[in-house]
């Protein structure tokens, strides 16, 4: 007998979600309540308590940490062990033991991760740029807080900022720290939240300290006159990109290209790589090279091994005698991390909430920020040099009877009423009263009381001093500048990261040369179209299909495997394989060039050259009757790059190319009419590409040269008269000349 199938449930407009209530019960609730009540408090704690830096540049952790050291006395106190720092930290930091030590590594100088190290280390804190060479554990290490760190916390205890009570409301930690330069942007910071992440890249503590200054001097300061780029713990080469770099620093996005730095030991045939980009590692490249190396495409490598030690890191690769060096490092930029890119996103917590801003408006956040850390504090010890003259105010008036008060405490029967008689026998209120039945009997003597005393002209000084920087923000700004000059001048440090300004020769295609090489006729449109054709196809197919207004302008017998240069209407050069197209037939309309080869907007191709051996000519006519002959060697690079500029001379319209195995009779003919013949032979070849070569038809006003042909024998008996021995000559009219049909000819 058949079971029935259960029906199947009936859908609801909207997912729900099932729970268990305290009694038991299964609730049903929907799915975007429970993300409310549930996963959006857990996102935005990611986002505000975990993740995000603060405009101080650390994340609560990084603060937690620095705290309880500098709270341990380890700012000018000996080294502990880190295990003592870790344990200590779990008063403000309750997430283990294990993650806090993993932030003290990073934070540390030995781990080398970043450009100013808050952790004088000792022992074995692994390294940033090694995957597998691990740190010790915390009882076998040890630390103190490095000096720059006064700066972080100068003056904390002055009211700067403001402190909240820990986790248990045992103790209270600050919420930021009062740093008297941009640390925001002097060491790198990563950190992934809900939705959203970071990666704030550092730069010279120096460039940014300047740049503080300029834009508080000038608000339309143009920082990129003092930051000229990231710099890397790590070193390397900054790919230069201007537009790149501005980009980054008025958006805060963007990536920054760093490439390895490395020297070669002829000697030992060894290339030494001793400085990576700051997102790979040794492990990382190695695994790479020796991946490509197995599959063939670097057979140039014969070994790799990691020669890091005390004095730093170190990649060897041993190569081929006969292999070139540059070449090969060349190719491992392309195919390896040994290039890589550092993308930005400088998401920051301004006020609790996560802003992505560029170099301009984090300096401008940070100063707003150091200004109001300023401000507390001169309002801080504004408030006790008042309360302090207020003291010596009252004491003032204690000289002029020392014997009276005396008196008044020696006959006062009972101790609550001495404050209350001093302030009736001297006039003063009850504060002064206390400071001054609270003095030693020792101390009461004129000479005590006037050397305490003398301090009110003093203080006076100061307070009005205080009070008038208060209401000038100039004064405010000057001495945030005085600051910024002093962190300057003790903790600024020559740059790691130099740069490199890219050449044509940076634009190489590595890729390994297995392709097959067979037989091909290769057609090229005057629109610009291409096609690859194979013999085989090519016998059984009818008639070439074409775009409509389309003629063929050349077609050639090669191999698969031929060189073609493209040129275009802006004086480039593309250069391509026939490979890189793929077979078609007669019957398709073929591959169009400009988009194949990624030109520019509104470029246009204008001739297809097969370059060959490299060993024939370009032969090119200008619309102003110049002519030049250049050797295709000069196109020729000892890497294949993809693209030239200043393929030929830009300073006429082109009127014909033509490449020519030997010299050639030409034919030139103007828009006016006239014609003349001359062999190339009379034109020298230039090896500059962009000559403009030498006139060989004169033209009058306003004509210029319209069409241009080769000629063959029988031709040139035709047309004997417009021959011509020298050059430049103005030719004669064209009578009875046939146009010319210049199909294969190019």
């Amino acid at each position: 007998m058949a079971r029935k199938r259960p029906a199947a449930p009936k859908k609801t407009e909207k997912k729900q979600n099932a729970y268990i209530a305290g009694s038991g019960e299964v609730v049903e609730e929907k799915i975007t309540d429970t993300l409310v009540t549930n996963y959006m408090p857990y996102a935005v704690s990611v986002i505000k308590s975990r993740a995000l830096p603060e405009i101080d540049g650390f994340k609560p952790s990084h603060r937690k940490l620095l705290y309880t050291m500098y709270k341990m006395g380890l700012l000018n106190g000996t080294k502990t062990k880190s295990a003592n720092i870790v344990g200590q930290t779990m008063k403000l930091n309750p997430h283990g033991d294990q993650a806090i030590y993993e932030t003290m590594v990073r934070l540390a100088r030995g781990n080398e991760a970043l450009l100013h190290p808050y952790i004088e280390s000792k022992g074995n804190f692994g390294k940033a740029y090694s995957r597998d060479m691990a740190y010790a554990a915390p009882r076998y290490t040890e630390a103190k807080l490095d000096p720059i760190c006064a700066e972080l916390f100068r003056d904390i205890d002055k009211e700067t900022v403001d402190f909240v009570p820990n986790y248990d409301n045992e103790t209270t930690e600050p919420t930021l720290f009062p740093t008297t330069f941009p640390n925001i942007l002097v060491n790198n910071n990563m950190g992934i939240a809900v939705s959203m992440a970071s990666n704030v890249c550092s730069f010279n503590l120096k460039e940014v300290c300047e740049a503080a200054i300029g834009l508080i001097k000038d608000p339309d300061f143009n920082i990129s006159s003092v930051i000229q780029g990231p710099d890397f713990p790590g070193g390397g080469y900054i790919i230069r990109d201007d537009v790149e770099m501005e980009k980054i620093l008025r958006t805060g996005r963007g990536q920054i290209k760093v490439r390895s730095k490395y020297n070669y030991d002829r000697d030992a045939h060894c290339i030494e790589i001793t400085e990576i980009p700051p997102t790979t590692t040794i492990e990382q490249i190695k695994d790479k090279i020796v991946e490509l190396a197995k599959g063939g495409k670097l057979s140039d490598v014969n070994y790799i091994r990691d020669e890091s030690d005390l004095h730093g890191l170190k990649i060897a690769i041993d190569i081929k005698r006969a292999a070139d060096p540059d070449v090969l490092m060349q190719k491992l930029f392309r195919m390896t991390p040994l290039e890589d890119t550092y993308s930005c996103n400088f998401n920051i917590l301004i006020d609790g909430y996560p802003k992505v801003m560029g170099v301009y408006e984090i300096l401008n956040e940070w100063t707003a920020f150091r200004r109001t850390c300023v401000e507390r504090r001169i309002g801080f010890e504004l408030r006790k040099k008042k309360e302090r003259l207020h003291l010596l105010k009252g004491l003032k008036k204690i000289l002029l009877d020392i014997d009276k008060a005396v008196k008044i405490v020696r006959e006062t029967e009972e101790e609550s009423e001495v404050v209350p008689n001093l302030m009736i026998g001297f006039g003063i209120d009850e504060v002064q009263a206390e400071y001054v039945a609270e003095i030693k009997l020792r101390h009461l003597n004129r000479e005590f009381i006037l050397k305490r005393i003398s301090d009110i002209e003093q203080l006076e000084k100061d307070i009005a001093e205080m009070t008038d920087t208060l209401s000038d923000s100039k004064k405010i700004y000057a001495v945030i500048i005085s600051e910024l000059k002093e962190v300057i001048e003790k903790y600024a440090q020559p740059r790691r990261s130099m740069f490199y300004f890219p050449t044509e020769d940076d634009d190489i295609d590595f890729t390994e040369d297995d392709t097959p090489d067979y037989p091909v006729t290769l057609f090229f449109t005057k629109e610009g179209y291409f096609k690859k054709i194979t013999p085989q196809s090519l016998r059984m197919s009818g008639e070439q299909k074409l775009k409509d207004g389309d003629s063929i302008e050349m077609t050639v017998e090669t191999t698969n495997k031929a060189e073609l240069l493209f040129f275009t209407d802006r004086a480039m050069v593309y250069k391509a394989s026939a490979s890189d197209f793929p077979d078609t037939k007669a019957s398709a309309i073929g591959d169009y060039v400009p988009a194949s080869l990624k030109f520019d907007p509104d470029e246009n191709v204008t001739a297809m050259i097969p370059a060959g051996s490299y060993e024939s000519y370009l032969f090119v006519v200008f619309e102003n009757g110049k002519a030049a002959k250049i050797p295709l060697s000069s196109y020729q690079t000892k890497t294949n790059r993809k693209r030239l500029a200043n393929a030929y001379s830009d300073k006429s319209p082109l009127a014909a190319m033509f490449r020519i195995d030997e010299d050639v009779n030409v034919a030139l003919m103007s828009d006016n009419g006239r014609m003349i013949i001359f062999n190339t032979a009379l034109i020298l070849p230039k090896s500059t590409r962009n000559t403009i070569g030498v006139q060989a038809m004169n033209l009058k006003a306003g004509a210029k040269v319209q069409k241009v042909w080769l000629l063959g024998e029988e031709e040139m008996q035709r047309y004997a008269r417009y021959n011509v021995k020298n050059i430049p000559v103005l030719g004669l009219i064209a009578k009875d000349v046939d146009d010319p049909d210049q199909t294969g000819l190019l």
